[in-house]
């Protein structure tokens, strides 16, 4: 009980260390934010213009992929910001402190949880400014940013395994976006999955990103009854399938990214 209380305490001072940081480089806040504006505008407009989602306006159907795909692609901070650590000599030094092992990794992820609720609050204006509408009770509205935002924590464990792992902030990188691009575009992100391909669309009803995209069009009320029903029970529960997903997730990765780093930290 003692070491988890230290780890947690050493964590909150390893959060702020990351928060100070990103306030002193804002050019990370900054493209991190500019960046899903840019894919809501885009894929609104242009994809907008081409797909039509029968019973609901292709932009509020848009939306919660775009939320989904963004906390994603956010997640890879954790191990980009680990893996220049590791580069700079950081780790080193957090090892020479009287400090729990487990604090850097879970400072780190906390943060990101920051980065992600300024990213989604700005998503969530750009949405609004192009028809994106909420069309739920507040607290189910709340369920479904709660939900996207314990996917992204997730998936940053996720990322701080590879970061671990990879140490070198162009590997982290590309080994990210080789397993990001197709996890966000194999699912139900940009369009409806009813027409892909048979073997292409068992991948995206199976694929957890689609979960979290429906159970966010389901909880903002993005649906509509014209559209198909749901064959599968991934997506027929996708609430309760997001969060066994992070629960795996989370159990696989917490410890797995707390061993990586106290072998990083001997090396």
């Amino acid at each position: 009980m003692n070491a988890l209380r230290l780890g947690l305490v050493d964590g909150v001072s390893v959060f702020r260390r990351n928060l100070i940081k990103i306030r002193r480089v804002p050019d990370i806040l900054v493209f991190a934010t500019l960046s899903p504006i840019m894919f809501i505008l885009l894929f609104g407009y242009i994809f907008g213009s081409a797909i039509d989602v029968p019973g609901v306006g292709y932009r509020e159907f848009l939306v919660p992929g775009i939320f989904v795909q963004t906390v994603i692609f956010g997640a890879t901070f954790t191990g980009v910001s680990l893996a220049e650590d590791l580069q700079k000599g950081m780790i080193d030094r957090f090892r020479t402190l009287p400090m729990s092992r487990s604090a850097v990794v879970l400072g780190r992820t906390a943060a990101d949880v920051g980065i992600n609720v300024v990213t989604v609050v700005i998503m969530g204006l750009t949405g609004l400014v192009i028809g994106w509408r909420i069309r739920t009770s507040v607290l189910e509205a709340l369920g479904g940013f709660v939900l996207l935002l314990a996917f992204a924590y997730a998936i940053s464990w996720v990322m701080a395994s590879v970061g671990l792992a990879a140490r070198t902030v162009e590997v982290v990188n590309n080994a990210s976006f080789m397993v990001i691009f197709p996890l966000t575009f194999v699912a139900n992100t940009f369009v409806p999955q009813n027409n892909f391909p048979a073997a292409v669309k068992w991948v995206a009803n199976w694929n957890p990103v689609s979960a979290v995209t429906q159970a966010g069009r389901d909880l903002f009320g993005n649906t509509s009854p014209a559209l198909p029903t749901p064959d599968v029970w991934s997506l027929q529960h996708p609430v309760l399938y997001s969060a066994l997903w992070i629960v795996a997730i989370l159990a696989v990765f917490v410890p797995l990214s707390i061993a990586q780093y106290q072998r990083a930290a001997t090396r």
